[in-house]
């Protein structure tokens, strides 16, 4: 994403799906990320795979999953990471670990059933715009080839490594 003032930010987010539509991940809409999401910043996403020197970069716009989606994922999860969400004030700085550990005893307090999604949690969809692989070789000359989308379809361009 891009922050307020047109730095670039990266953080590890796990894909949870992948479809025609684009792909999806799950996070606190009230994070850094999530801000700069409701900002209207656009996207970019790497997925790596060292060992078969692999490499798919994917760029795009989001908008958030539908609450149906992100209620059966949040369903899915353990239930520590459930209430991880509720007692997570992501990326805002805390004063130390105890904070933290408070906010999940709190949260556990709360929930000493089900838990339910926070409002303030679900998915984003990657409205992939651009589809970049990489193949890596030993002679740095790489294959690299680029997928445009163009309206219903696909362009694709080669690229020189």
């Amino acid at each position: 994403t891009i922050d307020a003032d047109g730095a670039p930010d990266a953080r590890t987010v796990l894909a949870r799906a992948i479809s025609q539509e684009g792909i999806t991940f799950f996070t606190n809409y009230e994070s850094a990320k999530g801000k700069q999401i409701s900002e209207g910043s656009p996207v970019a996403a790497t997925f790596t795979w060292l060992q078969l020197h692999r490499q798919v970069r994917v760029r795009g716009k989001v908008q958030q999953a539908s609450s149906q989606v992100s209620d059966e994922y949040f369903a899915s999860r353990p239930r520590a990471s459930q209430i991880g969400a509720w007692a997570s004030p992501q990326s805002q700085r805390i004063e130390n670990r105890q904070v933290l550990e408070d906010l999940v005893l709190q949260a556990e307090a709360q929930f000493p059933g089900e838990v339910h999604r926070p409002p303030h949690w679900g998915g984003y969809l990657i409205l992939v715009q651009s589809i970049e692989f990489w193949q890596g070789r030993p002679s740095r000359l790489h294959d690299r080839f680029l997928f445009e989308r163009d309206g219903d379809g696909w362009t694709v361009h080669r690229l020189a490594p």
